[in-house]
């Protein structure tokens, strides 16, 4: 049998082409619900965000680019495989396994990842070596980095605002589009991350039929993952229009001190807050699969609709309200800032 296999995880490993299909037969939400949570977010943006944003262009842009990292995944280089895979999901269950807690984590990628060793170090009999012929992207001891990754890229994005601000002042035309593309591709790129955190499956260990212990009889098909990325969606359309009139204005996502480890903490805990309140619903899913909730032709579609919508609509307004804080929070490149007055200084001197 060959088991699906999740952006580096896999429950058994099946061997040449076969398993490279499985890989790559696996991304979060669909392209089309990446789009459309981009394109809420959009939508959600008060009418003072950077107009240039909201150019017809530009939100094309963006809303193309919340596929961009699930587009990565359709290369089988492994230095790839291993830089983006993790970075989709976070199986918060294996926090137990490690003796780690939620509260404990390091807001900083490598310092977590130097949690997750030593915990399997100080616990090694829980933890059985790795094949490393069934770890050629050298992931299995890794349990996912998505918190981490939209945290990165809410640091990426206030930055490049920040420097932009700068060149909307000091800085030439070629300079101010440049940086405004780079805005234009961090939001877009960072909404596919958002959007991979309200798809309950990306935060479980139970990405893909559940494993383990099983006294409720849940289902173990490889298959409900796939389900719920958008074949059922194909069957049983999303209501955009009804959607997008539930969307709130986008707001900040509380006040944040600027600058330092503490803005990158206090961030990330929001999201990492966030991810594990999607994985609450990661047992309610199981139980509406059970009970026919995302089958086509059974009367409780429209409830497994309604659940598979509240989740895009949840991944769109915390993206909004991202991209709103990043912007809020960005006051200025000072290095660039002086680089600039020195530079049209030399330039009124020549």
């Amino acid at each position: 049998m060959i088991s699906a296999v999740c952006f580096g995880r896999s429950r058994s490993v099946a061997a040449g082409a076969l398993w490279l299909l499985a890989t790559l037969a696996c991304p979060a939400w669909d392209y089309d619900q990446h789009r459309l949570v981009n394109q809420m977010a959009l939508a959600s943006l008060p009418t003072n965000f950077p107009a240039f944003v909201q150019a017809a262009e530009t939100r094309e842009r963006i809303a193309f680019l919340a596929g961009e990292p699930d587009r990565w995944r359709n290369t089988p280089d492994y230095v790839l495989r291993h830089e983006n895979g993790p970075d989709h999901y976070l199986d918060l269950e294996d926090l137990a396994e490690h003796h780690l807690k939620a509260s404990e984590l390091s807001p900083f990628r490598y310092e977590f990842t130097a949690q997750l060793a030593q915990a399997r170090r100080a616990h090694a009999d829980h933890f059985p070596p790795v094949d490393a012929a069934k770890d050629q992207d050298h992931t299995r001891s890794l349990i996912g980095f998505l918190p981490w990754t939209v945290a990165e890229q809410y640091s990426k994005l206030k930055a490049q605002f920040s420097y932009l601000r700068v060149f909307e002042e000091l800085g030439t035309p070629e300079e101010i589009a440049n940086g405004r593309q780079n805005c234009v591709y961090i939001m877009g790129v960072m909404g596919h991350y958002v959007g991979d955190s309200t798809q309950p499956l990306h935060t479980t260990k139970h990405f893909n039929g559940w494993v383990g212990a099983n006294p409720a009889g849940y289902t173990t098909n490889h298959g409900i993952h796939a389900l719920m990325d958008g074949g059922f969606l194909r069957q049983v359309p999303v209501r955009r229009e009804a959607l997008l009139a539930r969307l709130r204005p986008a707001r900040a996502v509380r006040e944040l001190p600027v600058g330092g480890a503490g803005a990158n903490a206090d961030l990330f805990a929001e999201v990492l807050a966030f991810v594990q309140t999607q994985n609450r619903l990661v047992e309610p899913l199981y139980q509406m699969e059970k009970a026919g909730k995302f089958r086509s032709e059974q009367p409780g579609a429209q409830e497994g609709r309604a659940f598979l919508e509240q989740q895009l609509l949840a991944a769109g307004q915390m993206l909004g309200d991202l991209w709103l804080t990043a912007w809020q929070q960005a006051h200025g490149d000072k290095f660039l800032r002086d680089a600039l007055v020195r530079r049209a200084g030399g330039a009124k001197g020549q």
